[in-house]
């Protein structure tokens, strides 16, 4: 209650304290008969003070300010936002406005972390930079913020229902299975029971295992990791060939395992980091194509060759009515000089040094842009440029071997998947 209110009350009281006398002696039989027209009056003094106390309340019942809780829309709790009108109307907005959503800035949000990396049991242990003895917590307080439009904050609850029923199947190398360990502990915050969350053969999770499958039981949907760093099939030597060759990457052949691929609602590819010299000639792989070895052909025609091969399986093999494809571009790497130069900084640079580009992202922008059906382009390349503070550097389960790829979890993939679910829910 305001002090003005509280006066105007204590007023009223003090005006009718002589009245109250009178009737309490009124009513104790006080009062002789020649005083009768005084309790008359006192009567009547007491009816116009309960009305006046009737008319006072309910002036103060509409009066008093609101008690709801007014909540800042960038606080929002992540875990209580509903599937609303308005909140796909935002995430429709944030396509339709021909924003693009990979242009922008990271931005400073107390909000972050998704998820607490100690309580998600299928966290790579290479991954947990603050399990592994780092310090400072600045890295896990960023998000991406385009420039011309916002991306819809992330809402667990409208994904697991949104998946309910499905299969997500995440295709390609290690960084592919650092974005589905970031999807899985991201939706299991959203899952009360903990123990219905599980791998579907028991497998745990290791860097050379090639299907690992978490189901989320009381939604009855899966989400998947394939191990396929080149996306096409590796093959044994020719016969005749020469001696530095020691195994050969079929160009024109996709991976054996794709035919498991296929049935599936959500498919998400990457590949980039094994098509290096250092992954591929230095250990003796060389290319075919048509049963020959191509031992002339750079790393980057090859890739293109390989992508083209990856483009006629999607056309022929995937059903668009079903399955939203995704293809997510090079993520940038933060090595000084050679790869043992590793250095992870405290806040994210400003000088990205050409790393906003790749020819590797170039090549899978075009590849995609050329498929007749809808594939979405995940282009986190320029976004991963800024983050040098966000690698797993010497915080990983090897801290003698520095990591300057890889990303700390919960961190820069939490980003990716949150594109790619705003792109879900709203398209």
């Amino acid at each position: 209650m305001s002090a003005d209110m509280k006066r105007l009350y204590w007023g009223y009281f003090g005006h009718f304290n002589p009245t109250f006398k009178k009737a309490v002696k009124f009513f104790s039989g006080s009062y002789t008969k020649s005083s009768i027209f005084q309790s008359l009056t006192a009567l009547l003094m007491v009816g116009s003070f309960l009305c006046f106390l009737v008319v006072m309340g309910c002036s103060y019942f509409f009066m008093l300010p609101s008690t709801e809780k007014v909540v800042d829309s960038d606080n929002r709790n992540r875990d209580s936002i509903s599937i609303s009108n308005s909140n796909s109307s935002r995430s429709s907005d944030f396509l339709n406005k021909g924003c693009n959503v990979f242009d922008g800035k990271w931005v400073i949000d107390e909000t972050y972390p998704l998820y607490n990396a100690s309580q998600c049991p299928f966290m790579e242990r290479g991954f947990d930079c603050l399990g592994n003895g780092r310090k400072d917590q600045g890295y896990l307080k960023w998000r991406w913020k385009p420039q011309n439009c916002e991306i819809p904050r992330f809402d667990v609850g409208a994904v697991l229902e949104f998946l309910r029923g499905k299969r997500v199947v995440f295709v390609g190398d290690s960084l592919s299975r650092t974005q589905w360990e970031s999807m899985v502990c991201m939706l299991m915050n959203g899952v009360k029971d903990k123990s219905s969350v599980y791998e579907i053969n028991g497998n745990e999770i290791t860097k050379q295992i090639r299907h690992l499958g978490v189901v989320f039981g009381p939604f009855n949907f899966t989400v998947e990791f394939y191990r396929s760093v080149f996306l096409v099939q590796p093959g044994l030597v020719p016969r005749h060939s020469p001696k530095r060759v020691k195994a050969a990457l079929k160009l024109d052949q996709l991976d054996d395992i794709s035919g498991e691929w296929i049935d599936s609602d959500v498919l998400v590819f990457n590949s980039g980091h094994w098509w290096t010299p250092t992954k591929l000639f230095d250990m003796g792989w060389y290319f075919q194509i048509g049963g020959k070895m191509k031992l002339g052909m750079s790393i980057n025609n090859a890739f293109r060759v390989a992508l083209a091969t990856w483009q006629s399986w999607v056309e022929s093999s995937v059903n668009p009515n079903r399955t939203r494809v995704f293809f997510r571009t090079f993520e940038s790497t933060h090595w000084i000089g050679t790869r043992q130069n590793c250095k992870v900084t405290i806040r994210p640079t400003h000088d990205v040094k050409g790393r906003q580009t790749s020819s590797i992202s170039d090549a899978i922008i075009n590849v995609v842009k050329n498929v007749p059906i809808n594939v979405r382009l995940l282009h986190v390349t320029k976004m991963g440029a800024f983050r040098s503070d966000a690698h797993v550097g010497p915080w990983s389960d090897n801290p003698t071997v520095p990591d300057c790829s890889h990303w700390c979890l919960p961190g820069v993939p939490d980003m990716w998947n949150e594109l790619l679910f705003s792109f879900l829910l709203s398209e």
